[in-house]
């Protein structure tokens, strides 16, 4: 019985991987041939049905660009960039699409040590920064040991280099795996999806009137308790509050 119900989820799961694979053809080949309408129509479905994927996401966005709907190119480069931060075909498409906005933003700033810290972290996923914590802390249980039995000065000393290296490698994998699985749950950000907005001081239409944003920005969500108004913040550290219809999270 249960040898059969193995099988039958194997069977099952197979199945969904030959269909997806069989909807990113047919939506390959509808890209190609121009036809960006039923593309975006089979990528959206993936997107929704079978998990998250960057190359899903880029190739939407690139239909998205073709079709000229800026805010939804940019708000899928955004998401594929999410889950590979350190591709440059997406980097370099996000751009082009950020081009064609309204809104011109200055690229944030960052010191260069914390954007050298960055593209290390984004090397690798979240599950392989765990695999690599967990190898480097056995590694540094058995050196170790090396370290406390062994019979000669210079064995006990490589085992200690060793174990501290290792330690060092666990503690840094760890926090990496961790900055990562924080970086892609928390999703605070988000792209403006109206041709433009404006900002009020209170979440209701009878609120001040503080800044005008247009399609394609990318905020930061400082406050979404509302249902029908979300505060976003500014590069620049501006605030004000917005119909949550008008932006969708990346």
């Amino acid at each position: 019985m249960m040898k059969k119900f193995i099988y039958t989820i194997m069977f099952a799961a197979l199945s969904l991987a030959v269909s997806a694979q069989t909807d990113k053809v047919a939506a390959d080949s509808a890209y190609v041939k121009g036809d960006y309408k039923a593309a975006i129509e089979i990528y959206e479905s993936l997107a929704a049905n079978n998990g998250e994927s960057a190359d899903v996401y880029y190739n939407l966005g690139n239909a998205y660009y073709k079709s000229e709907n800026i805010a939804k190119a940019v708000l899928n480069y955004e998401r594929a960039l999410l889950l590979n931060p350190d591709d440059e075909d997406i980097r370099f498409n996000l751009e082009l699409a950020r081009s064609k906005t309204v809104d011109k933003v200055a690229p944030e700033y960052k010191f260069f040590l914390m954007e050298w810290l960055e593209s290390i972290i984004n090397l690798l996923s979240i599950s392989a920064w765990s695999v690599l914590a967990v190898v480097s802390f056995v590694v540094m249980l058995l050196t170790l040991l090396l370290f406390l039995f062994g019979k000669s000065v210079s064995t006990k000393k490589t085992g200690f280099i060793i174990a501290l290296f290792s330690l060092f490698i666990t503690i840094f994998a760890n926090l990496s795996a961790l900055h990562r699985y924080h970086y892609l749950t928390e999703r605070n950000d988000a792209v403006i999806m109206e041709p433009s907005v404006t900002a009020k001081s209170t979440p209701s239409n009878s609120g001040t009137e503080l800044f005008v944003i247009h399609e394609g920005r990318k905020v930061k969500i400082s406050d979404d308790s509302m249902r029908e108004w979300t505060e976003i913040e500014l590069e620049d550290g501006n605030k004000g509050w917005i119909p949550s219809s008008s932006l969708e999270r990346i």
